[in-house]
C-alpha cells in the first residue's frame, strides 16, 4: 500500500462513529460484545501468558508487556488489558470512539494511551514495536485486509504475539452472524457486517504468513442459546481467532 494511504473504510468509520456513545451500555447496540467479551478475554489472557511464560492467574500477568489494541472502539478490550498489567496503546480511526473510550478509562482511573489514528499512520511515524498486537473484529471492516495485517505485523516485536479475531466466510456465518444477529435477533444494527468481507482462516493464515508471522493456533467462539453463553470451542465456522508469532528472540 502506498505511503499515506490507509486500509480503513470511511463508510465503516462513519457507521461506528454514529453509535460511539453506546459502547458501554451492556443492553444497547453493543450488547453482543459485552456477552462475547469474557470468552475472548480469557483466551487472550491464556495465550499471551503461555507465550511469555507468565502465570495466567497472577494479579497482573501482562506486567512489563507493551500492547497495541487495534480498532479499540470504546475500550472494551483495552481496559481489561490494562488491568492485566500491560502498557496499552489503543487506536481507532473513529475519533468519537476514542473520546468515549478515554472518558470511560479516566472515570475508571486507568491510564491508557488512546489515539485516533490507524495502523498505517503508526508505521509511518516510526512507532516503537509492541510485544502484543490485538486485531479483534477489525479485519472484516477494512478495505485491504492483507495490507492491514502486514502493517500490524510491522508493529510487532520479534518474538511478539498477534491475535486476530474475525468472522468466517461460510453459509453458517451468513445465517448466524449476519441474517440471524442483525435481522432476526436484532443483536446488532442492520448493516453492521458485509458478508463479502468475511475471511476464512486459510485467507487470514496466508496474509499473516506473507507478513512474516507464523500461525500457531485457531479457536472458535460459539454461542449456547440455552445458557445464553459464549465459549471457546473447536468450531471455527462462524466466529474464530487466530494466534500468530513473529519469529525472533523475545526481548
Amino acid at each position: 500500500m502506498e505511503s499515506g494511504k490507509t486500509s480503513m473504510d470511511p463508510g465503516e468509520i462513519e457507521k461506528f462513529s454514529k453509535i460511539a456513545d453506546e459502547w458501554w451500555d451492556p443492553f444497547g447496540k453493543f450488547k453482543p460484545l459485552h456477552k462475547f467479551n469474557p470468552a475472548r478475554l480469557a483466551y487472550i489472557r491464556d495465550a499471551v501468558s503461555t507465550h511469555f511464560g507468565r502465570d495466567r492467574l497472577a494479579k497482573a500477568p501482562f506486567s512489563g508487556l507493551r500492547l497495541l489494541d487495534v480498532g479499540c472502539g470504546g475500550g472494551l478490550v483495552a481496559e481489561p488489558m490494562r488491568r492485566l498489567g500491560a502498557e496499552v496503546v489503543a487506536i481507532d480511526a473513529a475519533e468519537r470512539n476514542i473520546k468515549t473510550a478515554a472518558v470511560h478509562a479516566g472515570d475508571a482511573g486507568l491510564d491508557i494511551d488512546y489515539r485516533a489514528t490507524t495502523v498505517e499512520a503508526l508505521v509511518a511515524s516510526g512507532e516503537a514495536p509492541f510485544d502484543v498486537v490485538l486485531n479483534l473484529e477489525v479485519v472484516e471492516h477494512v478495505v485491504e485486509p492483507a495490507a492491514f495485517l502486514a502493517g500490524s505485523a510491522t508493529l510487532l516485536k520479534p518474538g511478539g504475539i498477534m491475535i486476530v479475531a474475525t468472522i468466517n466466510r461460510t453459509l453458517k456465518a451468513l445465517l448466524l452472524a449476519k441474517i440471524g444477529a442483525e435481522y432476526i435477533l436484532g443483536w446488532l444494527p442492520r448493516g453492521t457486517h458485509d458478508p463479502a468481507k468475511f475471511l476464512t482462516p486459510d485467507e487470514i493464515d496466508r496474509s499473516l504468513g506473507a507478513a512474516g508471522l507464523t500461525v500457531t493456533a485457531h479457536a472458535g467462539v460459539t454461542y449456547n442459546p440455552l445458557m445464553d453463553l459464549w465459549k471457546i470451542a473447536d468450531d471455527t465456522d462462524v466466529n474464530y481467532m487466530a494466534v500468530a508469532i513473529k519469529p525472533g528472540i523475545i526481548s
